[in-house]
């Protein structure tokens, strides 16, 4: 058993490590999004490299015309036609293809089974109903639902964080009136915005974001006030006030740091709403642009293709795998800054 001196020295990254579940939740997790942003070199229908008549090529840098390969037109290569493919098997050719040799929106011309076609050596996880590779769109949609998650956040916590911040420190009128104006805008109906400005707008992942963040700070702010009326009060910030520190120099240098354990404490949690959003959205038909992947569209595939089970079966793993991992992540840094939990482990 620990001492409490040795846990003190031992810092929140050891006792994060104790939680075991959220430290390889975190291990996973991190290697799995390392790992789609190589999406274009793990799923792509582009070759890596080329050698064809003694030359070398890069498909994926450049784009080369079908005569380059000994075809008839001058149009762009398509690598997945069966007489392209069999110029590189030819004696002093070759080609290397990604492990998947699909794009997210590669359409496969080429396939044996009508759409959506179920698993097979060619699509591990089958296609949907435009014959897109399942496997390469679950890749492309997990990278961008963590890349949304990881923007809505931060933008979420600099504004809350700031908001809450003034809120607290100076209190009196300044956060009357803060408060105030948070009620109206959060009484705002936010889904009818969204589709208000869907019907303007071209659907883009910035206009996501942007309408998101107008609300997403709202519920952070809250706790970054509380923390700062608490701190405020406290003997080393009645110091710094009498040497004469600026507010920035106060807020910045002394109450900040002591206020970021719910910040960072909830980041997991703040990023799965974000997933969920970006998912719910994108099921809605209010979300990302149809020609991008996404798991909330995949979901809609699967509602509209209930025959073709591996499309829900296979997004619905995803999600639920990502928000459980995230979770972990969550009860782990939870518990680390939980200073009092440990003192009562030692004790016990």
């Amino acid at each position: 058993m620990l001492s409490l001196r040795q846990i003190r020295q031992s810092g929140i990254w050891q006792r994060f490590k104790t939680h075991r579940l959220g430290y390889w939740s975190l291990l996973i997790f991190s290697f799995a999004f390392v790992l789609s942003l190589f999406a274009e070199v793990i799923a792509n229908d582009k070759p890596l490299i080329v050698k064809y008549q003694g030359e070398y090529y890069l498909p994926m840098i450049k784009t080369y015309p079908e005569t380059t390969f000994g075809g008839d037109f001058p149009t762009p290569t398509d690598y997945l036609d069966p007489a392209i493919r069999k110029k590189f098997k030819e004696a002093g050719h070759w080609a290397i293809y990604p492990i998947i040799p699909y794009r997210y929106d590669t359409l496969n011309y080429f396939a044996k089974e009508p759409n959506p076609a179920s698993p097979s050596v060619d699509n591990w996880l089958g296609t949907d109903d435009r014959g897109r590779d399942v496997l390469a769109r679950l890749i492309y949609g997990f990278r961008l639902s963590i890349l949304f998650a990881l923007a809505l956040t931060i933008i979420g916590v600099v504004i809350g964080v700031l908001t809450g911040a003034l809120m607290g420190y100076f209190g009196g009128r300044v956060d009357l009136i803060s408060q105030r104006a948070i009620e109206i805008w959060s009484s705002m109906p936010e889904l009818y915005l969204l589709i208000i400005f869907a019907s303007i707008f071209a659907p883009s992942v910035a206009l996501l974001i942007i309408l998101l963040s107008l609300f997403g700070w709202m519920g952070l702010s809250d706790y970054v006030r509380a923390e700062f009326f608490k701190n405020r009060a406290l003997e080393y910030v009645r110091a710094a006030q009498a040497l004469g520190l600026s507010n920035r120099q106060i807020i910045w240098r002394h109450i900040l740091p002591n206020s970021m354990t719910p910040v960072i404490t909830f980041l997991p949690f703040r990023m799965s709403a974000a997933i969920l959003a970006l998912t719910s959205l994108d099921f809605l038909g209010l979300g990302v642009p149809a020609n991008q992947a996404s798991l909330g569209e995949l979901l809609a595939q699967g509602k509209a293709n209930l025959d073709a089970w591996w499309i829900s079966l296979s997004t619905f793993l995803v999600l639920v795998f990502t928000l459980l991992l995230l979770t972990f992540i969550g009860d782990a840094i939870r518990d680390a800054f939980d200073t009092r939990r440990q003192v009562k482990e030692v004790r016990a």
